[in-house]
């Protein structure tokens, strides 16, 4: 966690309006945009915790244990798995940053329970745009590997890539993470 801190610091970090920070599994990113938020915030100050998981075994229920353990004091979390979009119209504020924390999961979510992943998609954009505060959202990049071999991963793979362009072209600040290392690949000036 010191080397988020301090390669945050070093790269003069500010979260913007909106903030995709992307990378690989177990990559910190997670933990660099809880970082950059929690820097953000003024003494008795919260931030909002939208969590897509879904505990639905007994490893998944562990691990979203342990990450609100780890959250600490300033994080109100909810738990929002599929309606995303609604949750970030009806619950942003100007005086508390949310992070949203994965997009990934939540469109496995968007696509186990067969809605239109597009519309979901537009939706999602159209949300972002109308945030009253900061938004830092948290995605795993999926199409670094080989080419899923069946046509549900391939889709999967094809849509989270879509979102994360879209969500780029909006976004005043995108950030790849890798061993805990901050690259920023856009910044708004």
């Amino acid at each position: 966690m010191a080397s988020l801190a301090s390669a945050a610091s070093a790269a003069n970090t500010t979260l913007r309006c909106i903030t995709l920070v992307l990378g690989g599994a177990r990559a910190g990113k997670s933990a660099y945009a809880e970082r950059l938020i929690a820097e953000e915030l003024a003494p008795q100050q919260t931030a909002l915790y939208i969590a897509t998981a879904e505990a639905r075994d007994a490893e998944m229920a562990e691990r979203i244990a342990q990450h609100r353990a780890q959250r600490g004091a300033i994080w109100e979390t909810r738990e929002v798995p599929l309606a995303l979009p609604d949750a970030l119209r009806s619950i942003s504020r100007s005086d508390q940053p949310v992070l949203v924390d994965c997009l990934t999961l939540w469109m496995s979510n968007v696509l186990a329970s067969e809605q239109d992943v597009g519309a979901a998609t537009r939706d999602l954009i159209a949300a972002l745009k109308e945030a009253r505060g900061p938004v830092a959202l948290v995605s795993n990049e999926v199409g670094l590997g080989i080419v899923p071999d069946n046509a549900l991963a391939r889709a999967f793979r094809d849509h989270v890539g879509r979102l994360h362009q879209a969500i780029a072209e909006i976004a005043d600040r995108v950030v790849f993470v890798a061993a805990g290392l901050p690259l920023v690949l856009k910044e708004k000036k």
